[in-house]
C-alpha cells in the first residue's frame, strides 16, 4: 500500500521509510526539503494522494510556549488534508509519560497534538516511545562544560531509535489502534548514570554531578517516564548500543 510519511528524512522517518519499502509498501518520505510543508500546506495535498496510511514524524522547530501552535497548526492540516484525499489511517510518534509532565511547553504541545489526532476524522493510532538512545549527547550538551556534566537524576527507559522506528512501521502496516501502543527499552536508569555510563564508554574523563535543576528533565517527577505494565520493551540494551 502507499503511504507518505511526513518528516520522512529525518532519524526516524528515513528508517520507517526504509523498513515499510522492505515490507513491500510503497512509502515515501516527505518535508519541506521536498516541498511539503505542513504549516503552510504547500504540497500536502499532493503528497496524500493516493495514500492508504499517512505517518506524521515531523517536530516542531523549537521545544518552548510556540510549539504549541505549531502543532496544533500541522496536526490540523494534514487531518484536513488526509480526510479529503480519503486516507483512512494517520499514525504520530509521541511520547511515554508526556501527559505527566505539565511543567515543559513541549511535552503539553505534545498532549495537544494527541487530542487533535484523537478527534478528528481519520482512524488513528499513537506510538508512544521512550527517548532515543540517540538524544543522550544532546542532553549533556544542554548543562556542561569542558570538566563537568550537570544532569538530574531522573529516571528514563531509553531504546533506540531503529526500534522505536519498527514500532512505527508495524503500526502503520496495521489496522487503526484508535488508541495508544506504548514502546520502551529494556532497562531503566537515572539520567546521571546514563551520563556516566556514555562518557566511559567515549573516553571522556568529564564529572558527571546530580544537579536536579539541570536541564529540560529536571521538570520531570518520580516515574513518569517509565513504560507501564502494557508497553511493548525492546532487547537491546544501551552498552550494547553503545559497543556498535
Amino acid at each position: 500500500m502507499k503511504i507518505a510519511v511526513m518528516g520522512g528524512t529525518g532519524l526516524i522517518g528515513s528508517q520507517v521509510v526504509r523498513l515499510l519499502n522492505a515490507a513491500g509498501h510503497e512509502a515515501v518520505p516527505h518535508s519541506p526539503s521536498t516541498g511539503v510543508d505542513l504549516i503552510s500546506g504547500d504540497g500536502v495535498a499532493a503528497a496524500l494522494e493516493g495514500a492508504v496510511a499517512v505517518v506524521n514524524l515531523t517536530n516542531s522547530p523549537t521545544f518552548d510556549d510556540q510549539s504549541p501552535a505549531w502543532f496544533r497548526a500541522s496536526m490540523g492540516n494534514l487531518l484536513a488534508a488526509a480526510a479529503a484525499a480519503g486516507t483512512g489511517h494517520a499514525v504520530i510518534l509521541s511520547i511515554v509519560g508526556v501527559d505527566q509532565v505539565p511543567d515543559l511547553d513541549y511535552y503539553r504541545a505534545k498532549v495537544l497534538q494527541e487530542d487533535v489526532l484523537k478527534a478528528g476524522p481519520v482512524p488513528y493510532s499513537i506510538v508512544r516511545s521512550t527517548q532515543f538512545f540517540e538524544f543522550m549527547d544532546a542532553v549533556m550538551s544542554w548543562t556542561s562544560d569542558e570538566r563537568t556534566v550537570r544532569l538530574p537524576a531522573t529516571r528514563v527507559q531509553p531504546i533506540a531509535s531503529a526500534d522505536i522506528a519498527k514500532a512505527v512501521a508495524d503500526a502503520t502496516a496495521g489496522a487503526p489502534l484508535n488508541g495508544t501502543r506504548n514502546v520502551a527499552g529494556p532497562e531503566v536508569f537515572t539520567l546521571d548514570e546514563l551520563g556516566r555510563i556514555t562518557l566511559e564508554a567515549k573516553g571522556d574523563k568529564r564529572t558527571v554531578v546530580v544537579d536536579d535543576t539541570a536541564g529540560m528533565f529536571a521538570a520531570v517527577k518520580g516515574d513518569a517516564l517509565i513504560a507501564g505494565a502494557d508497553a511493548v520493551l525492546s532487547t537491546l540494551t544501551y552498552r550494547e548500543w553503545l559497543a556498535r
